[in-house]
């Protein structure tokens, strides 16, 4: 060893003599290697780096540890320390670092591994090497110069026999040998070293001799011959050769994990042949089980039941007919009529019709049915057949999708609530199918699309439903809905007559339309472009407008728009309306509908000889009655006095074709100069009327 190295630097003292000094460095080597071969030696040196203003007054202490656990500590006044590891094992195999302390001050180094391969041959020795069947020897399995915890392995003819754990380099095992002969026994050993292990090579082989016992178990069974099923077996089991053993032998009679018999010095067995399989007898000496051993094969007499259904699809309450049936039967030993069957059920009663055919009717829920075969007292169970039944559908409904429009194509959805999918869906008209659609999900629908030109022809569709092979469904009643007619024939009735408005009156503008109601109407003034009047919707086919006391500024051309929901707006004629002096009679005059909706020059005067005015001479009312008024418009009633009959027919038929329903009014946001401030304006369609 050097002496120690000191390093110096500039210091300040602080009092008498004391020098001051600091532990720079600590460092850890492994010489001559870190992977070393067993047998090697190793030295593992701990340096100190120190730099001090004088003697040190401390001693360095030096500690070695070996996966974090203390090995070896030592003063030392050097700058390094030794720590010599001689003729290595596997188990100085680890990590090692050093720590050094002077005075207070400590500083550990980095750490180092050392890896050591190859452990040591193992030694076997047996406490005796010639021994009795049933007799145990001790096997002693050491590990020379190693060191460490153990697991010891001992084998006998190559098998494994029995694992020792040690804390030691030796361990012993009790080992007993049944059956004579010579045997082969070695071993080996692990050392367990965290985080790992190494195994050793073979030990040493040594031989034993084991001297058989002078008697063992007799086996017979008869007869010998080819077996069958339910065929019976004469079985015996006795010891053959010296067996005078104080208290006789205890011998066992097996088949399989059966017991079939036990006795004392002899077992006799008659047993039902069922299956192929192993009978074995046997008995212990001491410790030692001796036993002989037969496979007996038992040939099938007849197969295992198969249970089946006689209905492709089986819906819950339909008869059905299960048919239990062995496919292979040993014909030179069983006939049909010896096998009988029988059905396990918990389900409806059955009816057997014999041949293991059997009646039974769906239940209404999944159920497990089984069925069993016997034949010479041999009993054979089929696998279970579950029947999962299904539902019939129950009587559909028929409805439209949306609303019905005339001469339009609609859709029409049949719906069964109850049934098992998939279903087939069939749409009728006048009972002529038109369309199948099969729903085969929960979230599919059977929709079908149609086209009425007549209203009445709704109710001739129908629908059915069928989920059973024959094709055997549902029908559902017939189609009801409301039919929605489209607008025609708008015309526009002006009170009094176009031509006959004196200043003061109050005009009515009656606008009709054939259809289906509600209806949304709009009347209109043509003043150098198209100007909105009013707007209203009624439950009937005609509203009329009103206007409280005209002048001359309301001469003009006036014409009317319908719309209801099958939303194709209808225009009436152009009728001109010419404000004259004021007159104390008034008629009225119908004006018969236009060719076109869309005739805009339509006017009352004689420019028109294809229309046809008719004059009713119209009082003012005096029944209060006979004069409703709501919101500034008139709901008009016409009194017919002192007119031929043919007049009076004319105008009650003009008053027929509009019946003027209940009017309703909507907000008109900007209120012609000519109306009332209670007269408004509604864009909306009307609301559906069934």
């Amino acid at each position: 060893m050097g002496p120690l190295l000191l390093l110096f630097s500039c210091w300040t003292l602080v009092g008498a003599q004391t020098p001051l000094f600091k532990l720079r460095s600590v460092t850890l080597t492994i010489e001559p290697a870190t992977d070393l071969l067993r047998d090697a030696n190793a030295t593992l040196w701990c340096r100190a780096g120190v730099s001090s203003s004088g003697t040190l007054t401390h001693v360095p202490v030096y500690t070695f540890y070996k996966d974090g656990t203390k090995v070896f500590t030592k003063k030392s006044a050097s700058s390094e320390l030794a720590y010599p590891l001689l003729h290595v094992r596997y188990s100085n195999t680890g990590k090692y670092k050093c720590r050094v302390e002077i005075d207070g001050q400590g500083e550990n180094s980095d750490t180092s591994k050392l890896t050591v391969t190859g452990v040591s041959v193992p030694l076997l020795q047996l406490s005796r090497s010639t021994l009795s069947e049933g007799e145990e020897l001790t096997a002693s399995c050491s590990a020379p110069d190693e060191t460490g915890a153990f697991f010891f392995y001992f084998y006998v003819d190559g098998r494994e026999m029995q694992d020792q754990p040690a804390r030691s380099n030796r361990a012993d095992a009790q080992l007993r040998f049944n059956g004579g002969g010579v045997r082969q026994v070695h071993c080996d050993y692990t050392v367990m070293l965290a985080p790992g292990s190494t195994k050793s090579n073979k030990s040493n082989t040594v031989t034993v001799s084991v001297r058989e016992l002078s008697f063992r178990p007799l086996l017979e069974i008869r007869p010998v011959a080819e077996v069958f099923e339910g065929d019976q077996l004469s079985v015996s089991c006795r010891p053959e050769g010296n067996s005078n053993i104080p208290g006789g032998l205890l011998l066992l009679l097996t088949h399989g994990t059966q017991l079939l018999g036990s006795g004392v010095d002899h077992v006799n067995s008659s047993i039902t042949a069922k299956e192929s399989g192993e009978i074995e007898c046997s008995f212990e000496v001491g410790n030692v089980p001796k036993k002989a051993t037969k496979n007996i094969s038992v040939i099938e007499l007849f197969s295992v039941p198969r249970l089946s259904v006689s209905l492709a699809e089986v819906f819950a309450g339909d008869r059905m007919v299960l048919t239990c049936s062995s496919a292979v039967l040993v014909a030179r030993r069983l006939t049909s009529e010896d096998i009988s069957y029988a059905l396990d059920s918990k389900g409806p009663p059955t009816t057997e019709l014999g041949a293991g055919r059997f009646s039974v009717r769906a239940p209404p829920h999944p159920l497990s049915y089984t069925c069993t075969a016997t034949a010479r007292g041999i009993t054979k169970h089929s696998q279970a057949l579950l029947v999962r039944p299904k539902v019939s559908v129950v009587r559909p409904s028929i409805t439209v999708v949306e609303q019905v429009i005339l001469g339009r194509p609609f859709q029409i959805r049949c719906l069964s609530e109850g049934g098992s999918l998939p279903i087939n869906y069939t749409l009728f008209r006048k009972y002529e199918p038109l369309n199948v659609t099969t729903v085969s999900t929960p979230y599919q629908q059977a929709l079908f699309t149609a086209t009425i030109q007549e209203s009445d022809d709704i109710k001739l569709y129908m629908c059915e439903a069928a989920n059973k092979p024959n094709n055997e469904g549902e029908l559902s009643p017939r189609l009801n809905a409301s039919v929605i007619v489209p607008l025609s024939n708008a015309t526009l009735t002006a009170l009094p007559a176009p031509w006959d408005v004196s200043e003061g009156d109050a005009l009515i503008l009656i606008c009709g339309v054939t259809g289906t109601p509600p209806v949304t109407f709009k009347w209109y003034r043509k003043d150098g472009g198209a100007q909105l009047l009013f707007a209203g919707t009624a439950n009937g086919r005609s509203m009329a407008h009103r206007i409280h006391a005209v002048s001359r500024d309301h001469s003009g051309s006036y014409y009317c728009e319908a719309v209801n929901h099958a939303r194709n707006p209808v225009r009436s004629q152009t009728v001109l309306i010419e404000v004259t002096e004021d007159r104390t009679t008034s008629s009225m005059w119908s004006v018969r509908p236009a060719t076109a909706a869309s005739d805009e020059d339509a006017s009352v005067g004689s420019r028109e000889p294809d229309v046809e005015y008719t004059e009713v001479v119209h009082p003012q009312p005096t029944d209060p009655t006979k004069v409703v008024l709501k919101k500034g418009t008139d709901t008009v009633y016409t009194e017919l006095q002192n007119a031929p009959p043919s007049v009076v027919a004319d105008a009650a038929a003009a008053a027929a074709d509009h019946e003027y329903g209940s009017l309703q009014y909507a907000d008109l946001k900007n209120t012609h100069p000519l109306l009332g401030p209670d007269e408004d304006y509604n864009h909306g369609l009307p609301v559906p009327v069934d």
